[in-house]
C-alpha cells in the first residue's frame, strides 16, 4: 500500500486552466499507481480551463460546488458527487459559474512517455 498525506501533495499548474490552484493526491512518484495520477482541483469563482482535449481520457468528480462542462456547445453542470468522463481527443471546456469554490478530483492515466518503471 502507498499512502501519501493530503499535506503532502505537491502543487501542479496544468496547462491552459485558469483560477484554479491543483495538488497531485498520487502519481508521478516511486511507488505510486502504475497505470494514472490523481489530482484535486480547487476552482475559484470565475475559473475553469479550455478549450482543449487529451489525447486520453480522463474522468472528473466534483466534490463541492458546481463545475459546468461545455462540449460542442452542449452545457452540462456537475454538481456534489457527479461524475463524468472525457473521451480521449474530445475538446471540452469547464467553468465554475458560482460564488463559492469548486473542489473536484481528476483521474488521468498517464501519458506514454510518463509511466512509471514497475518496481
Amino acid at each position: 500500500m502507498h499512502v501519501k498525506r493530503f499535506q503532502d501533495a505537491q502543487a501542479y499548474d496544468a496547462p491552459n486552466h485558469f483560477g484554479c490552484h491543483g495538488l497531485r493526491l498520487q502519481g508521478f512518484e516511486e511507488n505510486g499507481p502504475q497505470n494514472q495520477w490523481i489530482g484535486f482541483s480547487q476552482f475559484l469563482p470565475g475559473g475553469g480551463a479550455g478549450p482543449d482535449s487529451t489525447p486520453f481520457e480522463k474522468v472528473y468528480v466534483v466534490l463541492e460546488g458546481e463545475m459546468t462542462v461545455i462540449i460542442e456547445g452542449q452545457e452540462t453542470v456537475l454538481g456534489q458527487y457527479d461524475s463524468c468522463t472525457i473521451p480521449p481527443d474530445e475538446v471540452r471546456t469547464i467553468e465554475n459559474r458560482r460564488n463559492d469554490i469548486c473542489k473536484m478530483l481528476v483521474v488521468i492515466p498517464y501519458p506514454p512517455a510518463a509511466q512509471p518503471e514497475t518496481k
